[in-house]
């Protein structure tokens, strides 16, 4: 319910950034929802309308389902841990966009399980962060979930963006596309043995200096 209010901005977005993006049949896209529980609402597509229509479909729940769950809640970490678990099959640029405020009340999974499931699936995990502020001024606070998803996105390797008067939604999409556009592949070849199966830190700089490097410091090492 914290999203309720910004949720039409979202989705309006979201349309936008698969208007630009998205090419059909060659991207696949899924869709969850997340609030008391996390929902696959649409598996791996490539057709922009099914994808446009499942948005349309996607809102709060009810006061009715509310109740019928015991209450609020939000299940941010099954979610990423749910879209880990689908790309585990699937190959090449894999990125999870994850829209919140970053406040989680009812998932299974915690923050280093979420984060752990998307590194052995080798997917980054793209955060923007979004919130009412009308909905915490009653006193509920939002603990750490700037820290929340900030994590998420640094620990996987990705960006972790915030929605600001002077930064928009729109322009935080703009800028996912541009790194998911423009991102390198390095590879080697590990003198450890594979059944080796604890995680393998790595560090990546550059010679070149005022230069950032955006990565995962770690993975976990798979089987051929």
């Amino acid at each position: 319910m914290s999203q309720e209010k910004v949720i039409p901005a979202e989705r309006a977005a979201a349309y936008r950034f698969l208007d630009t993006v998205l090419r059909e049949k060659l991207d696949k896209i899924f869709l969850i929802q997340f609030d008391t529980l996390a929902r696959v609402r649409l598996g791996f597509s490539t057709s922009r309308s099914q994808l446009e229509t499942t948005l349309n479909d996607i809102d709060t729940p009810t006061r009715k389902e509310l109740r019928a769950s015991g209450g609020s809640g939000t299940s941010l970490f099954d979610a990423v841990a749910s879209g880990a678990e689908l790309m585990k099959m699937e190959s090449g640029r894999k990125a999870l966009i994850v829209l919140s405020d970053g406040v989680d009340s009812s998932s299974d999974h915690t923050l280093p399980m979420a984060i752990e499931a998307a590194l052995r699936a080798d997917t980054l995990v793209y955060t923007i962060y979004f919130t009412d502020s009308s909905f915490y001024s009653g006193g509920f606070g939002v603990p750490n979930g700037r820290a929340v998803m900030s994590r998420l996105s640094k620990e996987t390797g990705a960006g972790a963006f915030e929605v600001t008067k002077k930064l928009s939604i729109d322009q935080i999409f703009a800028a996912i596309e541009q790194e998911l556009r423009s991102q390198y592949s390095i590879g080697y070849v590990s003198d450890i043995p594979v059944g080796y199966p604890a995680f393998r830190k790595i560090q990546l700089t550059t010679k070149q200096k005022g230069l950032t490097v955006q990565t995962r410091d770690g993975y976990w090492p798979k089987r051929p």
